[in-house]
């Protein structure tokens, strides 16, 4: 099991591949709050409403000076054709190796209709400018998630 992280503990770093197959860090947001968050597979009915949530709350979280990035063990083809297919406009990363979901303490045991399986635990982290975890949010809901983080961000 990977640890979870606390508010105050320092992001992970992490290099991984966007839909086009472009390296992205999360050092390159340095200076920026960043919205990670994970989820288990793209083009499946929650990830998608979360996914679409995120993109048409872009602009808000934007303007409040946040940027979001989402992460799955998905390869980076399959993303592209999520990111097409949705018109999502956050950046998806792939993390089919499972190292940086792990780091986040986003992998491991979870509840799934009353059994406990290994997965993806779908998580969001509120990364600061100066890349200390701000929130840590785990076992979120798919559905009405990101209009919880907008009021508790006070955006």
């Amino acid at each position: 099991m990977s640890e979870r992280l606390q508010p105050g503990d320092v992001a992970p770093a992490f290099t991984l591949p966007d839909a086009d197959g472009n390296q992205v860090s999360l050092s390159d947001h340095e200076g920026r709050k960043v919205i990670v968050y994970f989820y288990p597979a793209a083009l499946t009915p929650g990830c998608t409403k979360q996914a679409c949530d995120f993109t048409d709350n872009l602009e808000l979280l934007a303007g409040a000076g946040y940027e979001v990035i989402g992460i799955s063990p998905d390869k980076p083809e399959k993303l592209a054709s999520f990111r097409d297919k949705e018109s999502l406009k956050v950046t998806l990363l792939a993390d089919p190796d499972k190292k940086v979901l792990e780091s986040y303490g986003a992998f491991g045991e979870k509840k799934l209709y009353g059994k406990t399986v290994v997965g993806v635990i779908r998580s969001t982290i509120v990364v600061d400018e100066a890349g200390k975890v701000e929130r840590a949010l785990y076992n979120v809901k798919a559905t009405g998630h990101v209009a919880k983080i907008i009021k508790d961000l006070g955006i």
